[in-house]
């Protein structure tokens, strides 16, 4: 998520600063996103790299 939000920051030229606050009790410590059931039941798939989507959508 960092580095996720750190992408959006320099696209986006922003001079927001990243607040870090505890995590709640119940949150996972790893994300691990898994498209593989999208894939499998729609047939979906990533077009565009990361970087690129976030362009597309800053612009």
């Amino acid at each position: 998520m960092l580095d996720l939000a750190e992408r959006i920051l320099r696209l986006t030229r922003s001079r927001s600063r990243i607040a870090f606050k505890p995590l709640p009790r119940d949150d996972p410590r790893r994300r691990r996103p898994d498209i593989a059931r999208a894939r499998r039941q729609l047939g979906w798939h990533p077009q565009v790299s990361l970087e690129e989507g976030l362009e597309r959508t800053v612009h």
